[in-house]
């Protein structure tokens, strides 16, 4: 498989789960897949060291340690970590610390280079800003990768799909799929079965889930192996 890029259609609209259920559903299959959050902000201080939250789910998740990764590696996986639960751009104006895609795009290589493929996981939706002109549509591009977009079921996807979608093609970006992962409990009706249906004609895109809502994902019990069973049958076209 070749590397990827996942964005959404907005925050929290389940790009850590899809790039996740990525990485896990590759590693299931015999491949050396690994991880990359090249920006994270809401990052948390442990004993001077800043974690990233985001790349520390999909590593356990994938069955991958962090503690097993080297420094080196771990800083290549995240190369930019802010404390601001907010945007990139904003986080790193406050730190004094400008985000270089040059700097990411070099991470990636150095990655790619001793692994199979690298699932990159974007912030945020695909125009949230990394500095004064950049975003991470910008981003996509530098790193020459096809894009998944992972985005919500229900009322308001349509047009949040459409547009991101419409967005990254403008600028000759590779779309891969669509995934859409439930982030409640609500059970799938007509109007998300349709919103599935009418993402796919509109845009000639695979659409594929949706990936259930995984209560127990924060959970230090829930497994691996767990997650690796809800999720790798949505994604196995993806990984071959």
């Amino acid at each position: 498989m070749n590397s990827l890029f996942v964005t959404g259609t907005d925050t929290d609209v389940g790009k850590t789960v899809v790039t996740a259920a990525l990485v896990a559903t590759a590693r299931a299959a015999g491949r050396d897949v690994v991880p990359m959050k090249p920006v994270q902000t809401g990052c948390i201080e442990h004993d001077g060291q800043l974690s990233a939250p985001d790349l520390d789910l999909v590593l356990r998740m994938a069955g991958l340690s962090a503690e097993e990764r080297s420094a080196e590696e771990q800083a290549l996986m995240c190369p930019y970590r802010f404390i601001p639960p907010c945007s990139p751009h904003l986080a790193a104006l406050q730190a004094q610390q400008p985000i270089s895609l040059n700097r990411i795009g070099d991470a990636l290589k150095s990655l790619q280079a001793v692994h199979d493929a690298v699932i990159v996981e974007g912030a945020g939706g695909c125009r949230v800003p990394l500095g004064p002109t950049a975003d991470m549509r910008d981003l996509a591009c530098e790193l020459d990768l096809d894009v998944v977009v992972a985005a919500r079921p229900g009322l308001g996807t349509l047009n949040h799909t459409l547009m991101t979608v419409e967005s990254l093609l403008r600028v000759g970006l590779t779309v891969a799929a669509v995934v859409i992962v439930q982030s409640t409990e609500d059970p799938i009706g007509i109007i998300e079965q349709d919103n599935l249906f009418t993402i796919g004609d509109r845009t000639g895109i695979a659409v594929l889930g949706p990936i259930p809502f995984i209560s127990d994902l924060a959970d230090p019990d829930f497994t691996p192996a767990q997650f690796k069973d809800i999720v790798t049958p949505f994604l196995n076209t993806l990984v071959t």
